[in-house]
């Protein structure tokens, strides 16, 4: 299933539907939300090809996808991890790298590929809002940049978390999930992408088309 929240306003909040099953994601982007505004999850999912060649595809694909199926407006994003030594890989296949494996073992996987090799990276976030009514549609893209740690350290977060170490700490997103909700890509992204929304009037003008 999906996740919502309900703001903290009356009637007058505006709904938008959020395109992911992760509950964790979707408690991130909970997190930037303005005030007076509902994410939602959609009445089902539909089924979107994610075979674009950046997070970007991806997120835009998601985005006008399930916003032309509901008619209703919608965030997506596509995110993952890049390590510049290995070509930008896991990159787009993050999630689907190993198949259904748990996350420790691409993690281990991805340390025995590292072995010898520089250990820079980066979480990527591509924060994708598109309106059906309007057809307005803007993306933003973040990141967060840091190293691969030697080993899986810390049991907090979720994904890669446990061996992602951000420039300027010592501790990984495992081990500090308190610092990773101040700075992720994906909180960087969706506060990016709320601000752009509320400084050109997106999210006011919906609000008085559902009135």
């Amino acid at each position: 299933m999906l996740y919502s929240y309900h703001g903290c306003r009356g009637g007058d909040n505006i709904v938008i539907f959020v395109a992911t099953t992760n509950e964790h994601k979707v408690k991130e982007i909970l997190e930037v939300a303005p005030e007076g505004v509902t994410l939602s999850p959609v009445p089902h999912q539909i089924d979107v090809e994610e075979d674009g060649n950046s997070f970007l595809e991806n997120s835009v694909k998601k985005a006008i996808a399930y916003g032309n199926a509901f008619g209703q407006p919608v965030l997506a994003d596509d995110s993952g991890l890049v390590v510049y030594a290995l070509n930008g890989f896991p990159g787009v296949f993050s999630a689907r790298f190993m198949g259904n494996a748990p996350y420790k073992v691409k993690m281990e996987k991805i340390l025995e590929m590292l072995k010898g090799k520089d250990r820079k990276a980066a979480f990527v976030c591509c924060a994708t809002f598109y309106d059906p009514h309007s057809k307005l549609l803007l993306s933003v893209e973040e990141r967060v940049e840091g190293r691969i740690a030697e080993e899986i350290r810390g049991c907090g977060g979720f994904g890669y978390d446990p061996f992602f170490i951000p420039d300027g700490y010592d501790k990984t997103f495992g081990e500090a999930p308190e610092l990773k909700k101040q700075i992720s890509h994906r909180s960087k992204a969706f506060k990016k992408l709320f601000r752009l929304l509320e400084g050109i009037g997106a999210i006011e003008r919906e609000r008085n088309r559902t009135l």
